[in-house]
């Protein structure tokens, strides 16, 4: 006999996807001012927000994403303006829709602030414990078992500061004392369900022929929820990653090396960072600076010597393919074969202890190896390895079984989200905690579930992306990936996407007078280019046209110090000729993504589809035409043979 409590929505795994479905979910539940709550389950709740692998935040694409995630209210930067400690905008010698804001982070500080920022949230309990089995009764979701021993972390009773029997009675039992734990199963009842276990599922990790389960260092492996998942009838793959070794930045001849220094003036990731806020200071950490070193000849002949001992190539890792686009340096030194030498970046990983991250010789060969590869390196050659690189091995469901709105075709109410979907990276598992708790909320509530278009947010163009392709290599946002990246800038994401975030729920009132009032500004600064005239009675909007005029051109013509903003409206008027341009294509594009494909048609009923399409299209099961024609296989003459079945499907079911 076990122990039941009551939720809207049920987060499995406290990684980035996970505490931003949380984040979301309740978010939209608060804003409707109802009592529902939120359950964050995990195996280990002091690992909640942490870093497995690169302590950095952004990038190429990646930080797109982040902004676009604190666009819609999420945690991620705010996370990281608190916690960075070198900010630097990747690209600026090319132009806004292709630069990317990146900051390394202190990781211990910015785990204890993602840990701060969910215990902030009085709709979020935190559960300690593993999921034994997703609960699904005629075909949807019920809720999850913990097993004996599960704790619940984070005490219901703590939420209420009023009247503890203003909680619906019918909803919400009692609750055990703070760091209790259930000596019986623990079953937890919800409508929604979100399964972000990361890189943990039936997790191996390898150091040369040393095997350890788990998906990080000194923490388990979730097993049985793999059986549970294919009891369910789920498709799934095996993916491999890897993590570098970390260096004691005293063993390094740390002066010696060429410095690699941030920005002067950092751009923020959030519009609540504390530089924003009436005395608020940023960056609010004191900044460091990463040191280059890299591989040599010798080096990849001693790797060359030792493949047979690497597990990634030695056929030990039961996994199809690792990340093409952040591989180890044994793919590296064979894929690349032409080069003797390769970049490595020695990037500080916090504030509270020595630990160098080693970006750039992400390996799983043995230790022996490790620390001769290490030591060969310029400027190492007297260093001490205080951890060894890892591969691992994880298990992941195909995404064709979700939908754009990260809910499983086969199971409504069951969500998934983050490298469980074949995704590698922060910034990816987070977007798609997002929207992954922002729905299952909505679900939970009754509403209908939402959708980011490709031409909306590159959020978008990814969870696209997983729907409509099999990754048979974790997936890496890229700017190339989305066709619409001149609209896609990390510049106007607030734009794009906070009033969106506003009407769904997940925007703060704080947020959104922040928004208000630079919106106001932006207004403001580009009507006064419109009328402003310079010399020769030439306008100040062709003048921004030139190439050559600059934010601080322009600012001190107009006698403004808001640098930022005014390049923001510099920015849109120099891309309004390109973006109008591709209207027409976004247009069609959303025509195509608003026609749905309703439940009833038979695919393999539709006249004239070829063998090859209607495969693709049971398989992939696409919510609209728009996705039908992304698909491998399905060529324009399919989706008219479709359209036409739907049309004529629609009179006879009239």
């Amino acid at each position: 006999m076990g122990i039941e409590f009551n939720y809207d929505v049920i987060i499995i795994g406290g990684g980035h996807a996970g505490t931003e479905a949380a984040w979301a979910a309740a978010s939209v539940i608060d804003g409707r001012g109802e009592g529902g709550r939120v359950a964050l389950v995990t195996m280990d709740p002091s690992r909640i927000g942490t870093m497995s692998c690169n302590p950095a935040i952004g990038g190429l694409a990646k930080g797109q994403i982040a902004r676009e995630i604190d666009a819609l209210g999420g945690l991620m930067g705010r996370a990281i303006d608190a916690t960075g400690i070198m900010f630097k905008m990747l690209n600026t010698s090319k132009g806004p829709a292709v630069r990317g804001p990146r900051a390394q982070a202190d990781k211990e500080a910015y785990r204890v602030e993602i840990q701060r920022l969910i215990a902030s949230s009085d709709r979020i309990d935190v559960l300690a414990g593993k999921v034994d089995e997703i609960l699904v009764q005629q075909g949807r979701v019920r809720g999850v078992q913990l097993p004996a021993g599960s704790g619940v972390v984070r005490p219901r009773e703590g939420h209420c500061q009023d009247d503890p029997a203003a909680r619906p009675r019918s909803v919400y039992a009692s609750t055990p004392r703070e760091g209790e734990r259930q000596e019986v199963p623990l079953r937890l009842n919800a409508s929604s369900v979100v399964l972000t276990t990361g890189t943990f599922m039936r997790a191996l990790m390898h150091t040369g022929e040393a095997r350890t389960p788990g998906g990080r260092v000194d923490e388990g492996s979730a097993d049985g929820i793999s059986g549970t998942l294919k009891d369910l009838g789920f498709e799934l793959g095996r993916l491999k990653t890897g993590t570098p070794p970390r260096l004691r930045r005293s063993s390094i001849d740390w002066d010696g090396l060429e410095g690699q220094r941030g920005d002067v003036e950092p751009v923020a990731f959030s519009d609540l960072s504390p530089g924003y806020l009436p005395g608020g200071r940023f960056p609010r950490l004191e900044q460091v600076e990463c040191r280059m070193t890299c591989t040599t000849a010798s080096i990849h002949d001693l790797i060359r010597a030792n493949l047979d001992r690497a597990p990634m190539f030695s056929g030990q890792i039961d996994a199809e393919s690792g990340p093409r686009y952040c591989p180890s340096i044994e793919d590296k030194v064979v894929r690349f074969a032409d080069r003797d030498s390769h970049h490595v970046f020695l990037e500080p990983e916090t504030h509270h202890s020595e630990e160098i991250y080693c970006n750039g010789i992400s390996t799983s060969l043995p230790e022996d190896v490790q620390a001769e590869i290490v030591r060969a390196m310029p400027g190492c050659s007297r260093a001490e390895v205080l951890r060894w690189g890892y591969a691992v091995e994880y298990d992941m469901v195909r995404p064709h079984q979700i939908d754009a709105t990260c809910m499983t075709k086969s199971i409504p109410g069951f969500f998934l989200a983050g490298q469980i979907n074949g995704t590698s990276g922060y910034e990816e598992a987070a977007g798609q905690g997002v929207i992954a708790g922002l729905n299952a909320a909505r679900l939970a509530l009754g509403e209908d579930l939402v959708r980011l278009g490709r031409d909306q947010a590159y959020i978008g163009v990814m969870l696209d992306d997983l729907v409509t392709k099999i990754p048979r290599e974790p997936y890496r946002m890229f700017t190339s990936r989305a066709e619409h990246r001149l609209h896609l800038r990390a510049d106007n994401s607030d734009e794009r996407l906070t009033p969106l975030g506003r009407d769904l729920g997940l925007v703060c009132d704080d947020r959104w007078q922040v928004w208000q009032s630079r919106e106001e500004r932006m207004d403001t600064i580009t009507d006064t280019i419109e009328s402003t005239r310079i010399e020769g009675n030439r306008s100040l909007r062709k003048r921004i046209m030139d190439p050559d005029a600059t934010p601080g051109d322009i600012s001190r013509v107009l006698g403004m110090s808001e640098v930022h903003l005014v390049e923001r409206v510099m920015t849109s008027m120099r891309y309004e000729g390109y973006i109008k341009r591709q209207e027409a294509a976004i247009r069609r594009q959303r025509d195509a993504d608003a026609r749905r494909i309703p439940s009833w048609l038979d695919v393999a009923g539709v006249r004239g589809l070829r063998t090859e399409a209607a495969e693709s299209l049971a398989r992939h099961q696409p919510a609209t035409l728009g996705q039908a024609g992304r698909l491998a296989g399905v060529s324009p003459a399919d989706l008219s043979l479709l359209s036409v079945a739907i049309r004529r499907g629609r009179v006879e079911h009239a």
